[in-house]
């Protein structure tokens, strides 16, 4: 016996080419052509579109319907309102048409009187008289009432629009209609009206007549008073509302017996007391305005000379300084309204200085410049958030890992981390952990890096290009340079220089640890560079700053820092860049680029940095490409600087939550020294 022969066909596995689709069949006749796609699965990818539009949709929806839900309130406000003005308007009038109207009706039901409307007129008003000791037994139930008392107010309003029709067109056919529909809706009602209150419907509206002898209820003014000014304070506007509601449903429980005439009245009473209750918000809102004006008008009196020295000699009281620093801003947001007679802004802002430099422990050259670069509103915000801790980030190393997986492995090992925004592919925010950073198995395999989140923004604005020869001039302790390096995806060639040979040792210990084998490490002066190497594509320069953007890390830079630091610091930029745009290749296809960058955010250090680069070189400032961030200085006090550096870019703790830095992206026009031109064609000639 032969091997039985196997025509399934098999399914290929493992890589090879893919067969090509195989076209639907064609057929001769459209009716004997089947549906392909009627049974057919949806792919995994399918699904997940399917989802995701459905969820689109149903957020849509509940988007449109709040929009809808919101206009009707408008709407239905709008319109109370509009009744509102109407009916303080023509109450008079409305009485009086009103009053003619009942006349008319009187007169219209004698004219039409027959034997049928008699008959029915006896058995109504027996049920009128059922329907007043029902009242009496209703007060007890209010429960009872107040269902029952919605559909009686719209009742009522519908017959007193009809008899209003009535008395104009003065039609006999009308009422025989209405007193047919009332003789079925009396059947109707027999049986239920032991155990609930009957109130008149649009069928009985011909012979239910306002009786001159009743007496004419009034709601109780003084208790609904006291209790809306109650309400008030708890559910604000919400009462205008939910007190016509309830006034509607008591006047339908007591119109029952009262007749038309004393229901239009009221409905009167109703609509005076929200006016008076509106009136008693408004005068109280007034008196409101009235005492803030009154403290606002109220002086600041600064404390006199014999007050200062007294102060001083005392240890400081906090809760004095800092009521006084407020009481200072406040005067000096509008001095001319608020300042005390024979006081000069100098006066307040010299205490204003003292008050700071007291509560927040700092020099007198820090709080200068911390008020010359801010305005006064913002000074308290500014070093409240100098007080504060920024949050811990880490950079995902692209070369290892990515930053989906990474957070993964660390939210398994007890991190909580979320993405550190939208401008940044690679930074996570770290807001607690179980276990220490720096000591995870992915921290020692070189998954990411502990790095601020501003420290990645001078590496954006870089944007390195694979294959090209970038100059890292103050790379330790190799965050930057490593950022670089993962973009460029071990390609190229990258100079990490630092000027101290022993920071050097973890710029080598962190490339080792995160994979990098595109960059060669140094220790140069950096003003020396140009003699060593020229012909970077790109250079970026973290220049060595006085530290005023990360007081929150070093708090001794708050009383250590003088003029001299900072013209020290100044001068030594300032031969770092010249030195750096030496070192560019401005004939470079794909760069030519420098960023300078620094942790400051005193002028000094940043703009005329920038500004003595654009007068000693043929260079530019460019667009950063960074979404977010201030503008640069253009003028700052005495000093006016080029336009073109409102496109550098500055980032300060209290708004952006970094630390403070400052960005700015330089292009490199020639290659030519403006001095040395002349020299060269002297020589030649």
């Amino acid at each position: 016996m032969g091997r039985r022969a196997d025509f399934k066909i098999k399914e290929k596995k493992g890589p090879g080419k893919k067969a090509k689709k195989q076209k639907d069949p064609v057929f001769a006749s459209k009716e004997f052509q089947p549906d392909l796609r009627k049974d057919r699965k949806l792919s995994s990818h399918q699904k997940q579109r399917m989802k995701k539009r459905l969820e689109k949709k149903k957020v849509f929806d509940e988007k449109k319907a709040l929009k809808k839900q919101r206009k009707e309130e408008e709407e239905s406000k709008k319109k109370e309102e509009e009744e509102m003005e109407e009916s303080d308007e023509g109450i008079d009038d409305e009485a009086e048409e009103e009053s003619d109207n009942e006349e008319m009706e009187q007169e219209n039901g004698d004219q039409s009187g027959s034997e049928e409307e008699s008959e029915e007129a006896s058995e109504n008003e027996v049920e009128n008289e059922e329907e007043q000791e029902s009242e009496d037994d209703a007060s007890d139930n209010e429960v009872e009432n107040e269902e029952g008392s919605g559909e009686e107010s719209e009742n009522e309003a519908e017959s007193g629009e009809e008899s209003e029709n009535e008395a104009e067109s003065g039609d006999e056919g009308e009422e025989e209609e209405q007193s047919e529909e009332g003789e079925s809706d009396d059947e109707k009602e027999s049986d239920t009206e032991e155990s609930q209150p009957k109130g008149f419907t649009d069928d009985n509206a011909a012979w239910l007549k306002p009786s001159g002898t009743a007496p004419k209820r009034k709601l109780p003014l003084d208790d609904d008073e006291s209790d809306d000014e109650n309400d008030d304070d708890q559910e604000g506007d919400d009462d205008d509302d939910s007190d016509a509601s309830s006034g509607e449903e008591e006047s339908g429980s007591e119109e029952e017996g009262e007749g038309g005439d004393s229901d239009e009245e009221m409905g009167i009473e109703k609509k005076s007391k929200k006016l008076e209750k509106k009136q008693k918000k408004m005068l109280a809102e007034a008196d409101k305005d009235m005492k803030l004006n009154m403290q606002e008008t109220e002086k600041f009196v600064l404390p006199s000379g014999q007050e200062i020295e007294k102060e001083k000699s005392q240890p400081p009281d906090l809760q004095i300084i800092q009521s006084r620093i407020r009481d200072v801003i406040h005067v000096l947001s509008e001095f001319k309204t608020r300042r005390e007679e024979g006081r000069d802004r100098s006066h307040y802002t010299d205490q204003l200085k003292r008050d700071l430099c007291t509560y927040y422990s700092y020099n007198e050259f820090m709080i200068e410049k911390m008020l010359n670069i801010f305005p006064i509103g913002e000074i308290v915000e500014v070093l409240e958030a100098n007080e504060v801790n920024r949050p811990v980030t880490i950079r995902t190393n692209t070369l290892k890992t990515r930053r989906r997986d990474l957070a993964q492995a660390l939210i398994s090992r007890g991190v909580n981390l979320d993405p550190i925004g939208k401008w940044s592919k690679v930074g996570l925010v770290v807001y607690s952990s179980s276990i220490p950073l720096g000591a995870t198995p992915e921290y020692l395999g070189g998954h990411y890096l502990l790095q601020g989140a501003s420290s990645l923004l001078p590496v954006m604005t870089l944007a390195p290009q694979e294959g090209e020869r970038i100059l890292d001039m103050a790379s330790a302790p190799g965050g930057k340079t490593s950022h670089i390096a993962a973009i460029m995806k071990n390609t190229g060639m990258v100079l990490a220089n630092d000027a101290n040979k022993d920071r050097t040792k973890a710029i080598v210990g962190n490339l080792h640890r995160l994979g990098i084998t595109n960059t060669v490490v140094c220790s140069e002066d950096g003003r020396n560079l140009p003699n060593v190497m020229k012909g970077f594509d790109r250079v970026l320069l973290d220049a060595p700053c006085s530290g005023t953007g990360i007081l929150s890390k070093d708090p001794e830079a708050k009383t250590r820092k003088d003029a001299q630091d900072i013209q020290r610091v100044t001068h030594l930029q300032k031969e770092l860049i010249v030195a750096a745009i030496d070192c560019l290749d401005a004939s470079s296809k794909t760069g030519g680029y420098l960023v300078y960058s620094t942790c400051s955010i005193l002028p000094e250090e940043n703009e005329s940095v920038v500004n003595y680069i654009l007068k000693k070189r043929h260079v530019k400032v460019v667009p950063t490409g960074l979404d977010f961030g201030e503008e640069g200085f253009v003028n700052y006090r005495e000093n006016r600087y080029h336009p073109s550096l409102k496109l550098t870019r500055r980032y300060y703790p209290h708004t952006h939550n970094m630390d403070g830095f400052f960005v700015a992206k330089i292009k490199k026009l020639s290659n030519d020294i403006p001095g040395q031109e002349k020299k060269k064609k002297k020589e030649k000639s």
